[in-house]
């Protein structure tokens, strides 16, 4: 039976829109997206981008919805009642893996961000220099204690979260931070506005020059529009299973793709007008947010209230993000193992947390792990490398295969239009053909430059 009258979901359309854009807002728009764009050009990446999001994201949530309404279960139990085949149970595998992989460092760089908010109010930041803001954002990174103790305060407030359940934990947080999100984004826009770099921001995000774009931005590009939306590990299949039946899957995936670029957009606005405004180096890499923002907000009035604002909007989306990668995990242990939810957030928190202090440990040259290396990479950078670089496309691109050419083609047809309430077979058509055609192989293109083999493959071409 489909249905499963005990299992929890979300109550309307509204909430599994909110709580599958909480997913997909996280560090990557506030942290990674502003400097990963600074890196690589500007407005001619986000073209290139925004194409990816068409191309890629878009199909692969939508497919990952499908995956999660059809059958009611965890990523595990999903695969397994689609197929038969034992070898498809390979996503499954690839997305507890990946969820597991990405939460040890990320809810150390969530950490970096709840810390920067107390930092804040204590004052840290006052008559800040460029080189007191590099020695805090050393200091927050190095440790040993401090990192260690915000990474559990992360899993701690997270935890309690899960523990409420779907919808009075999952439902009602997302519900009532996505607004404020929005709000607090706002509010440093119409500040950011007001800067002598504004123009120069607009023109870097908006303004095209493809001098600036290369091969390799291409590729991060395509890999940067499926780590933001959150897909390849069953974050969009477990929330799929939350669905209601009247939920139209396309709108929302839709709605997510186009929100979450707004946000990012907007944050960009804000944090490029910084920088530009003080004659900042806009490819100033990971460190641009926590060394940038501080230093530019904490030279203009009522900047200690920006700077506040900006760093709890991080937190949130840093929150949110971790929910849905953490109830990944959730969904499997009380489905698949019989756990109950309550045992299951406790002991999987205790496990991120052992494991997730040696990846925190090993960030900055002063830290105490900074020695330590796996394969000519320290642990923080292991666990990103494989679950960005690795996981994360193999298990979009077995989805997308899954999906494309397992599945039947009439069911998908009868899921994606609530048994053809929804009047879209044009559009299904268009999906299915991308999802078939298209995706897969930008997908394995992703994964070849991720691993350095397609660089090898062009050489060995041309000679």
């Amino acid at each position: 039976m489909k249905n499963n009258k005990r299992r929890e979901g979300f109550s309307s359309g509204l909430a599994a829109f909110f709580a599958t854009l909480g997913s997909a807002v996280g560090l990557g728009n506030i942290w990674k997206f502003p400097y990963v764009v600074g890196e690589n050009g500007g407005a001619a990446f986000l073209l290139v981008y925004f194409a990816c999001i068409i191309l890629v994201g878009l199909p692969v949530m939508v497919s990952e919805f499908y995956i999660g309404r059809k059958t009611r279960k965890n990523i595990m139990g999903a695969v397994k009642e689609l197929t038969t085949k034992k070898r498809w149970r390979s996503i499954g595998i690839i997305g507890i893996l990946a969820a597991y992989f990405i939460m040890f460092f990320y809810t150390g760089v969530a950490g970096w961000v709840y810390s920067y908010v107390f930092k804040i109010l204590r004052g840290d930041f006052n008559g800040a220099t460029a080189q007191s803001v590099q020695q805090q954002f050393t200091n927050t990174t190095a440790g040993p204690v401090a990192p260690i103790v915000w990474q559990i305060i992360v899993l701690t407030v997270v935890s309690v979260i899960l523990i409420g359940g779907v919808k009075k934990g999952i439902e009602r947080i997302t519900k009532t931070l996505m607004p404020v999100l929005f709000i607090l984004i706002i509010v440093c826009d119409i500040r950011a506005l007001t800067l002598p770099g504004v123009k120069e921001s607009f023109s870097f995000l908006f303004k095209p020059d493809f001098s600036h774009l290369t091969s390799q931005g291409i590729l991060i590009a395509m890999g940067l529009a499926f780590f933001k939306l959150s897909l390849g590990m069953g974050t969009m299949v477990t929330y799929g299973s939350y669905f209601t039946e009247e939920d139209n899957m396309f709108g929302t995936a839709a709605k997510v793709a186009i929100s979450d670029t707004i946000v990012s957009l907007l944050v960009g606005i804000a944090v490029f007008s910084a920088v530009f405004s003080f004659n900042m180096e806009a490819s100033s890499g990971p460190g641009l947010l926590f060394m940038t923002i501080p230093l530019v907000f904490s030279k203009i009035p009522f900047g200690k209230f920006l700077l506040i604002a900006f760093f709890v909007l991080a937190s949130i989306a840093a929150t949110t993000a971790t929910i849905s990668m953490f109830e990944v995990l959730i969904a499997y242990y009380t489905e698949q193992k019989g756990a109950s939810r309550k045992k299951a957030v406790i002991l999987n928190a205790i496990v991120i947390a052992f494991i997730g202090a040696f990846s925190t440990l090993s960030v900055g040259e002063t830290s105490l792990l900074s020695g330590v290396t796996i394969f000519g990479k320290g642990i923080f950078d292991i666990f990103d490398f494989l679950s960005s670089n690795i996981l994360l496309p193999v298990g979009g691109l077995l989805m997308a295969l899954l999906v494309g050419y397992i599945a039947p083609k009439e069911d998908i047809k009868r899921e994606l239009s609530n048994n053809g309430k929804l009047k879209i077979a044009n559009i299904i058509d268009f999906y299915y053909f991308v999802l078939r055609y298209i995706s897969p192989i930008l997908l394995v293109i992703v994964f070849l430059s991720s691993v350095g083999v397609l660089e090898k493959i062009i050489k060995l071409i041309t000679g």
